[in-house]
């Protein structure tokens, strides 16, 4: 277990913004994470679990506790013919989880190679690009109750994933950590193509493999999304709207290429980076804070943005695209403290 006090939050969140916690705890297994959560002095201070911070924009300093899960290790749990099922420590750095399933061929996240964060994060926030998401290999998520101090495992019915939302991500239940994750890949894979440019990087291929898709998501991110080592970023910071078909249809009488993809219900997803791009707002720079010039979803931090910069960026955008188009963006990362957000 380590406790540290006025600790800097900079390298625990990839926008690195320059923050404090008051309190940081890091816990190794299930027993120390009772000890912290049965602490008197810890249930009267706000408290809040983190993974790496890839999807939180921590905007103030944060007076309370962080909690952080150092529970590691990636092994076979249960195998078939055809499937193995992958348990993983919700602390396991997502990327190697990947790495680890295809170099053995098994198939199923290779479409969510480079994705920063940790495997816990992923299940909280069901991570999804180029065409698959994490719902659609969870067997099931293991637990620890903040409450009631004990272990529950759910079902990937019982997690109610959608769109970058799970139960977890629900403050109105009991608040539960995740503590490992437990994944379906397949051992014969049926490749996800339906994200044109990943097909059009491997098409040539008369077997690609998910070795080859992974090398491909690789490539196409790396030419888009910037390295949070090197530029600070939360990844894609607004989620791609979903509206009404006849809406979709006034936008493309203007844009007829505008990208959309079909829903289930009838409506269309459209591309938020899209929007932003046609407002021509690609590089747009407000103190130390920038919408990416390789890729108008990713908001950056040049080095020295503050919480204002980010918030009067983000700002001019919503406002921006919804002029322009009647659309309502939402941040993808979660802002701390939520009030910060802008409306």
């Amino acid at each position: 277990m380590r406790i540290e006090k006025n600790f800097s939050l900079k390298d625990h969140n990839t926008f690195h913004l320059p923050v404090c916690t008051r309190w940081f705890m890091e816990y190794d297994n299930e027993d120390e994470l009772g000890r912290i959560l049965r602490d008197e002095y810890f249930q009267e201070l706000r408290s809040l679990h983190i993974g790496a911070g890839s999807n939180l924009l921590f905007v103030a300093d944060f007076n309370g506790i962080i909690v952080h899960s150092r529970i590691r290790g990636i092994h076979v749990a249960r195998e078939t013919d055809t499937e193995v099922i992958l348990r993983i420590g919700a602390a396991e750095p997502w990327d190697d989880v990947v790495r680890y399933a295809v170099s053995r061929g098994w198939g199923g996240i290779e479409n969510l190679s480079h994705i920063p964060g940790e495997a816990g994060a992923a299940a909280v926030q069901n991570i999804g690009a180029y065409g698959v998401e994490l719902k659609d290999v969870v067997d099931s998520v293991e637990t620890f109750n903040q409450l009631t101090f004990e272990p529950h495992t759910y079902t990937v019915d019982a997690c109610q994933y959608a769109y970058r939302r799970s139960i977890f991500k629900d403050e109105q239940r009991d608040p539960h950590i995740v503590t490992h994750l437990n994944l379906r890949l397949q051992k014969r894979p049926v490749l996800h193509l339906d994200y044109a440019p990943l097909r059009d990087a491997i098409g040539a291929l008369a077997s690609p493999t998910v070795s080859d898709v992974r090398e491909a998501v690789g490539t196409i991110r790396r030419s888009k999304l910037p390295d949070p080592a090197e530029l600070g970023n939360a990844g894609s910071f607004y989620k791609n709207p979903v509206i009404t078909a006849e809406h979709a249809a006034r936008i493309q009488q203007q844009y007829p290429a505008m990208p959309s993809y079909p829903q289930a219900d009838g409506s269309l997803k459209l591309a938020a980076g899209w929007l932003i791009d046609r407002c021509g707002l690609k590089g747009r720079q407000i103190g130390g804070a920038a919408v990416h010039d390789k890729q108008a979803l990713v908001l950056v931090n040049k080095g020295s943005a503050t919480a204002a910069d980010v918030r009067a960026l983000s700002d001019l955008i919503c406002k921006t695209v919804h002029e322009k188009f009647g659309i309502t963006l939402h941040s993808e990362p979660d802002w701390l403290p939520p009030s910060f957000q802008a409306a």
